[in-house]
């Protein structure tokens, strides 16, 4: 049996779907992560029994649907179609192999005069070619050049499509370079999100070696991003362009070209090669190849930073609410750096959770999880907290960073509640089910961290360090089943007091030499203000 989403769209994807539990949403603790901000976190769930097929709705926002009705439950039948969102989905049969003896009648393999063969095939490795264009395609007839020129480019895009890490891509576009035209030097300059500024981020020598230093004229990559036009200097001393800029005089420059990485109306930025042996040395062709090759370029660089900023946005959909994202985005993830602030720290604790484990089968204790971290995350968010991290059962969040409020403190502390009466529902609900009900413990402190991106490139992680996740950890430790507690710091930053609170004895915990003062938050009640 298997499910497809979106059928017929041209985002068509087609799953398997096993025995047991899928759930649907567009975190990673989903089944399907499916990333569509129409989706809930954890939006629905599909419960397979042999043919059966049981469609639950896991509280979702933008609700499941199934002939355009909500619904909570639904039996769906072979062909039957469903919606979360606006993401839709169709359940089939799993496809079979079609028994047909395809016989050469039937399968023929494609030829076409544009498709490229290998590289080396269509260029000229000769030291000394007889026309004087820069670029090294074989010695063709001119009617067949342009045919082979093109089957150059189609090469280039075929060779600059394969996913992967920037500079890995920067230095591929280079040596591909270097193989198609007959240049001293190329650098290939992109520009800083941060300062708006050209900075060169590869370069090499013909001899692949790479240059010590700067140089390519600041005038010419300049006067490229500016105008946004491919340009060529075929005599760079004479050319009144660059109005004898110091760098071409320096550097011996005799002729150069240099082209725009623009792949839609933005300038990504530059692409610029030099002759250091001849003026002269760059035809108008060599300029139209250049354009069209940087133009390939462009797109690669494009998908490939595309293909960056949806894994970093998957990585953050992590830790951060949907109005974080955006103030990030706006920030150009500027508040990322380490940074000194108060937060607010929030720990939550399932009790006894160890006993309840060895009572259950691992798939159990998973399945339990999965019900019960989304709706506590969920939570996190709705406040607009920084969902840190999972320890095993546990949950620590932050509300302070990467971005503060004035009631931060308030936040944490409606938070912490709402997690207790949200676990009451889910276990009416477990209790119906027949399954084990959980309780938690909360704990709550206020202190200055350092916050900011802790880990490598690959592997992403926001985290606050100091005292004060410490204390919080000990504050949850000491917080009985179904009990919120807070430090001294947190009850007096507290301004909305809309829980009566009731002050324990004087707490010693581990690793710290005076004992905490701690207030239990006695949530069943109300203050009434």
């Amino acid at each position: 049996m298997q499910l497809i989403m979106n059928p017929g769209l041209t985002d068509e994807q087609v799953f398997d779907l096993p025995e047991g539990p899928v759930t649907i949403g567009r975190t990673e603790e989903s089944t399907l992560c499916i990333l569509h901000k129409s989706l809930s976190r954890r939006h629905a769930q599909l419960e397979r029994k042999d043919e059966r097929v049981v469609l639950v709705d896991l509280n979702s926002k933008n609700g499941t649907f199934v002939d355009e009705q909500r619904i909570s439950r639904h039996e769906l039948k072979d062909g039957g179609a469903f919606r979360c969102g606006e993401v839709r989905f169709k359940l089939v049969p799993t496809a079979h192999e079609l028994p047909l003896d395809l016989s050469s009648t039937q399968l023929r393999s494609l030829r076409t005069q544009l498709l490229p063969g290998p590289m080396d095939d269509l260029l000229d490795r000769r030291a000394e070619r007889l026309d004087q264009s820069a670029i090294r395609v074989r010695p063709t007839e001119q009617a067949e050049r342009a045919q082979t020129k093109l089957q150059v480019l189609l090469k280039v895009s075929q060779l600059l499509s394969s996913p992967g890490a920037l500079d890995a891509l920067l230095e591929r576009i280079l040596e591909l370079l270097f193989q198609i035209m007959d240049v001293s030097r190329a650098a290939l300059l992109m520009v800083d999100p941060t300062t708006g500024r050209l900075t060169p981020r590869v370069s090499r020598l013909s001899t692949g070696e790479k240059p010590s230093g700067a140089f390519y004229s600041q005038r010419i990559v300049d006067y490229t991003r500016t105008q946004s036009v491919a340009a060529l200097f075929a005599d760079a001393r004479r050319d009144l362009r660059l109005d004898a800029a110091s760098s071409v005089m320096r550097q011996s420059i005799q002729s150069s070209m240099c082209a725009p990485l623009k792949p839609r109306d933005e300038v990504l930025g530059v692409l610029y090669v030099d002759n250091l042996t001849r003026p002269n040395g760059f035809t108008d062709e060599d300029l139209e190849f250049l354009t069209a090759f940087a133009n390939q370029a462009a797109i690669a660089i494009d998908n490939a930073m595309l293909v960056r900023r949806l894994e970093e946005e998957a990585v953050l959909m992590r830790f951060f609410p949907p109005t974080t994202l955006k103030k990030l985005r706006m920030a150009r993830g500027g508040s990322l750096e380490t940074q000194e602030t108060v937060v607010t720290v929030l720990f939550s604790d399932i009790s006894g959770f160890t006993a309840l484990s060895s009572t259950l089968e691992p798939r159990q204790v998973v399945e339990l999880l999965n019900d019960y971290f989304p709706v506590m995350a969920e939570i996190v968010f709705k406040y607009e907290g920084t969902l840190e991290k999972y320890i095993g059962d546990a949950l620590m969040a932050v509300w302070g960073a990467p971005f503060s409020h004035g009631d931060d403190v308030d936040r944490a502390v409606r938070a912490a509640v709402e997690m207790q009466q949200a676990l009451a529902q889910l276990n009416t609900r477990w209790r119906a089910q027949g399954r084990p009900e959980l309780n938690i413990h909360v704990g709550l402190n206020t202190g200055r961290v350092a916050a900011g991106n802790i880990g490598s490139e690959k592997y992403l992680q926001y985290a606050t360090i100091g005292d004060a996740t410490n204390v919080a950890s000990r504050v949850c430790s000491a917080a009985g089943d179904g009990e919120i507690c807070m430090n001294a710091t947190t009850f007096e930053r507290w301004k909305d007091r809309a829980w009566p609170t009731h002050p324990l004895p004087a707490t010693w915990v581990k690793g710290k030499q005076e004992a905490l003062s701690l207030h239990r938050l006695e949530w069943r009640e109300s203050s009434g203000t």
